[in-house]
């Protein structure tokens, strides 16, 4: 099977996380997301499946993103970032995706500013990870490569 034929999963990430492994590290650690691409990736090999991962600060190239997963991913890794707490456009580009997508966040978003405890992806999502760090990233994509199967 050539690497082409392997089902794909999209690992899309939102604002400020271009900034991972320098901003508020007590919080996020200093892993970088290059770090987190590259783990991902290889965990990705093992899995069977292969992985694109994008970055988006702005919601319209997230939202792009989310459209182009659409008959072509078989799921969706989403850290959506602060947008996750006001987007519903993002919320609606999951629905019209019809792709499986996991909701990740680094930190137990439950556990801080009262703002975060509101998920407008929650209930549309498969599945929602939060708080094991990177670590989340990489259940995220064996649950959809488990899926996908």
């Amino acid at each position: 099977m050539s690497h082409t034929d392997l089902p794909l999963i999209l690992v899309i990430n939102g604002p400020n996380l271009n900034l991972l492994g320098t901003r508020e590290p007590e919080k996020y650690g200093r892993e970088t997301l290059a770090d987190v691409a590259a783990r991902v990736t290889r965990a990705a090999e093992g899995e069977g499946v292969q992985v694109e991962f994008l970055q988006h600060n702005h919601e319209g190239a997230i939202i792009d993103a989310i459209h182009s997963a659409r008959g072509r991913a078989a799921g969706i890794v989403l850290n959506a970032g602060a947008y996750t707490h006001t987007s519903i456009a993002i919320r609606d580009a999951v629905v019209a995706s019809e792709v499986p997508t996991v909701e990740v966040h680094i930190t137990n978003v439950h556990a801080r500013e009262e703002f975060r405890h509101h998920s407008y992806l929650s209930d549309v999502a498969s599945a929602v990870i939060a708080g094991a760090g990177t670590l989340g990233y990489e259940f995220a994509l064996q649950y959809l490569a488990r899926r996908a199967r």
